[in-house]
């Protein structure tokens, strides 16, 4: 397999520090495979700061490591497999003599804890979600040999962790911002309350300060998560405060885009549709998990809204939020889902129009209401809609980028395509990191400055299904 290995070429965000050792040494070098979503990644680069300021050295390859840290996802059935693969992967270059340790973090571990240990007595330690500031005693204890405390789980925190030691592994120019942690929703088919804890917020000046540190760095994109963004202050103020926070990171000079994320369509006010709508640099991007649009699924799934609501809440934010790109997601194969309650799904996609949409078949989770709850619906049918409703948004998906043919935008550079002069790879307004589509921009003018980091002034000129053709234009 084919593991997502973390390099150092991705710039840091964070200065390097001086090492430890006081002779030019690192202390021990180590490699870092990353699984699982943004809220993980920001966990990694939290870990890669202290490990880095203690004066340990990342290195991209594995072989070149003394130990490994695997920080894993456990959120459904596909993210498991891939985080025990790669534990797999990396316990057998330790048999092999390629390095000394492997340290498993994150939610599987979390969620494993001494079940996987059992499993895998090879693990040197485990560190749960909420120990992820112990890291660097952890390595400190197995580089001397003190093997006796080999876990090292904490129970969910009452107050934020504070994300502002981080080395980045993004690219220079965009970071994730995490605003809170945990999440207090009881969806029935979800696993993340069990492994992230109950919902808790970063205050609104602590989240102004990492993100003015993130500006000054370089950072231009801030791309803002959580496990449910618009509860946002909910358990500091005693209700919703996302309004006042995006009010505050718009004043942020340094920062070009602020990106929303992971909107639960609960809490959406008229307030806060106008600071969107009228910021400077809060996209008119929105990704708004739904999850379905039939009310006896939604109902099954302890979602707390309906079919209608949803509708109401789409059309308000079209209506008043001008070129809004949206993006969700949907769940096929949830327990009891019959065909009238997927044709209702397939006929909402089509009528919204989403810009942007996943889907997911719904993974049996242990120890979720919804492991428990009957009509279990069999494997090849949830693979069936799925396919039935992605082939309903691509169609949608290239109507769109073909309309955008023409269209002039601005389009900050992810980086260069390989073997491939002149060509880049970037991303406008309209395309989330690593989730959505990309923009292609070419230029022939061999003269061309293009660099990654920067943002061009670009038009559109070919649609390429979910990715675009973008030429740059004169200044």
């Amino acid at each position: 397999m084919k593991l997502p290995i973390v390099t150092d070429t991705a710039s840091s965000k964070v200065p390097s520090p001086a090492d430890s050792t006081g002779d030019g040494k690192a202390r021990g070098q180590y490699a870092v495979v990353s699984l699982g979503c943004p809220k993980n990644l920001v966990d990694t680069e939290q870990m890669l700061g202290r490990l880095d300021h203690d004066g340990y050295r990342m290195v991209p390859d594995v072989d070149d490591a003394d130990f490994v840290i695997v920080n894993t996802c456990g959120f459904i059935e596909s993210a498991r497999d891939e985080s025990l693969g790669a534990i797999d992967e990396m316990l057998q270059l330790k048999r092999d003599g390629k390095i000394r340790n492997v340290v498993v973090t994150g939610c599987l571990a979390e969620r494993g804890q001494g079940e996987l240990l059992k499993e895998r007595p090879e693990i040197d330690a485990m560190v749960g979600v909420f120990g992820r500031n112990d890291i660097v005693t952890v390595i400190d204890d197995l580089y001397s040999g003190l093997e006796e405390q080999r876990t090292v789980f904490k129970p969910a925190a009452i107050q934020p962790l504070s994300d502002s030691m981080r080395s980045a592994i993004t690219p220079r120019h965009f970071a994730y911002l995490k605003i809170s942690e945990g999440c207090d929703r009881l969806c029935t088919f979800c696993a993340i309350p069990k492994m992230r804890g109950k919902h808790y917020s970063k205050p609104i000046e602590q989240v102004v300060d990492e993100a003015k540190r993130l500006g000054d760095s370089g950072v231009r994109e801030v791309v803002v998560v959580a496990q449910d963004t618009t509860y946002y202050g909910m358990d500091l103020y005693g209700r919703p405060r996302l309004t006042e926070l995006l009010t505050e990171l718009d004043k942020i000079e340094s920062i070009d885009w602020i990106r929303l994320m992971y909107f639960y369509p609960m809490y959406i006010d008229d307030d806060l549709i106008d600071v969107i709508a009228g910021a400077r640099r809060v996209l008119p991007y929105i990704d708004m998990p739904l999850q379905h649009a039939s009310d006896t699924m939604l109902k099954r799934m302890s979602r707390k809204t309906t079919r209608a609501s949803q509708e109401v809440i789409l059309e308000k934010l079209r209506q008043r939020i001008d070129n809004l790109v949206m993006r969700t997601t949907m769940i096929t194969g949830f327990p009891g889902e019959t065909d009238d309650d997927f044709r209702q799904l397939c006929d909402f996609v089509a009528e919204q129009k989403f810009e942007h949409l996943g889907v997911f078949t719904y993974s049996v989770e242990p120890d979720t209401p919804a492991a428990k709850l009957p009509g279990r619906v069999p494997e090849d049918v949830s693979l069936r809609r799925q396919e039935e409703l992605m082939a309903i948004q691509q169609q949608i998906a290239f109507e769109w980028n073909e309309s955008r043919v023409g269209t002039a935008v601005d389009v900050l550079i992810d980086a260069e395509v390989p073997d491939q002069p002149g060509l880049f790879m970037g991303r406008s307004v309209a395309e989330a990191p690593d989730i959505d589509g990309v923009v292609f921009v070419s230029s022939d003018d061999q003269t061309s400055t293009i660099e990654v980091g920067q943002m061009v002034r670009c038009e559109i000129v070919v649609a390429n299904g979910y990715d675009v053709v973008a030429a740059p234009l004169d200044a």
